[in-house]
């Protein structure tokens, strides 16, 4: 929550947890602290953004 950023989470790594985008990408850390469940709005509106970013890109 601390950036407003979606992500599922990948693991755990000294303490803090590993997220990843929910189309894939780059993975970033956050203090667990800041980890919380994203509501379904936040989540689809996410999944709308990638896919509206692979039909502009050509990539289905």
């Amino acid at each position: 929550m601390r950036s407003g950023r979606v992500g599922e989470v990948m693991g755990r790594v000294g303490g803090r947890v590993r997220l990843r985008p929910l189309g894939g990408g780059r993975e970033w850390d956050c203090p667990p602290e800041s980890v919380e469940p994203a509501p379904p709005d936040a989540v689809l509106r996410e999944r709308v953004r990638q896919l509206n970013r692979a039909s502009v890109s050509g990539v289905t």
